[in-house]
């Protein structure tokens, strides 16, 4: 049994954080399906503009657009769209199968609504009928205005992935977020059966505080973080408020390691991997790591599978807090400094197909 196949048998579905229109026509992302149980996928706008800016897979189609008077981000979403329709169709058999539990690809709203979340609804509902698939999560950030974007979103019906969490209190808040949403719906009399996931960043943490800290504590941080938030995630599913939910058919809003590929040349490329296989989780991660994994990667399951170990991470984040670090300043810091690198991937990826239509044109 393969590295990637074992990730399924712990109970760890595995997702791929890429999307370009060739990886769609070449037979990549199918062959990542069979080959290595990908069975779902996250994307961005920094991926798409290197995707813009090396290939011309998309050039007959902004020349289309491009004559119907479309602004670049009108055009962008749709090529989006266009792209993750495509990848959704490939994961609906998976979807149909765990119903609804996996086989998803996600679409964000633009980060220029970080702080609107009124807007940030607004364009949640359209992109999700636009796109017209059921499994295709909206991605909204995690900030403050998000989760008030969140609940809302999860009200009206629209899968949300939760994204830029960074600790365990943003997760937290997001669960609530969430739950609320699908309350409202039961007040209503409405379907609980929304499906929402929480993705935590984790190695931007270990990046943060590489220069910072002594070398025994290098690369330590983002796994102690992630332990951390596991446990409050087990600990929220046997809450008895979560178990009301879920008597009534409410799926599980399932966490997803995200950043998961390794920013620090020293350490082991399939380092995020090995420490997080643990079950009912998500772990997205780019081609690089996916191929590593695959072909050197082994399931050791670092944190216990219960929780058990976050005592352990606990002393970790106490030795990181005596090295200066705090770990609650640092979070809202880098939630902040992922907003702001969202907005300028988004910005440059506008820029990106000015460009590239003003070049085809």
């Amino acid at each position: 049994m393969n590295a990637t196949r074992q990730l399924q048998e712990v109970g760890q579905s595995l997702w791929l954080d890429n999307l370009t229109r060739d990886l769609l026509s070449d037979g990549t992302l199918r062959r990542y399906i069979d080959e290595f149980s990908i069975t779902g996928l996250t994307s961005n706008p920094t991926i798409f503009d290197q995707a813009l800016k090396v290939g011309g897979a998309y050039d007959a189609d902004i020349r289309a657009k491009q004559r119907q008077g479309k602004s670049a981000e009108a055009l962008f979403l749709e090529l989006a769209v266009d792209d993750l329709r495509s990848a959704a169709d490939m994961f609906r058999p998976i979807y149909d199968a765990t119903g609804g539990a996996d086989g998803w690809a996600s679409l964000e709203v633009s980060p220029r609504l970080v702080n609107d979340a009124e807007r940030s609804v607004e364009e949640a509902v359209r992109l999700h009928a636009m796109a017209g698939r059921p499994n295709l999560f909206i991605k909204i950030p995690g900030s403050p205005a998000g989760l008030v974007a969140i609940e809302e979103s999860i009200f009206r019906g629209v899968p949300i992935n939760v994204t830029l969490l960074f600790s365990r209190e943003q997760y937290v808040a997001a669960a609530k977020a969430y739950m609320r949403g699908i309350e409202r719906r039961l007040q209503r009399g409405l379907d609980p059966r929304v499906n929402s996931v929480a993705s935590l960043f984790v190695s931007r943490w270990d990046k943060a505080v590489i220069d910072k800290v002594p070398p025994p504590l290098r690369n330590r941080l983002g796994i102690a973080v992630a332990s951390k938030t596991y446990r409050a995630y087990g600990e929220l599913l046997s809450s008895p408020r979560w178990q009301a939910l879920a008597r009534v058919g409410t799926p599980v809003q399932r966490l997803l390691w995200a950043s998961t590929g390794t920013k620090d040349p020293v350490a082991s490329d399939t380092l995020y991997v090995e420490a997080l296989a643990v079950p009912n989780t998500i772990n997205t991660m780019p081609d690089k790591t996916l191929l590593a994994f695959a072909e050197h990667g082994r399931v050791r399951q670092t944190i216990a599978g219960d929780g058990g170990r976050s005592g352990d991470a606990d002393e970790v984040i106490e030795e990181f807090a005596r090295a200066g670090v705090n770990e609650t300043a640092l979070a809202a810091q880098l939630q902040l400094e992922g907003a702001a690198a969202f907005e300028k991937s988004w910005s440059d990826l506008l820029a990106r197909i000015d460009e590239k239509t003003a070049a085809l044109v």
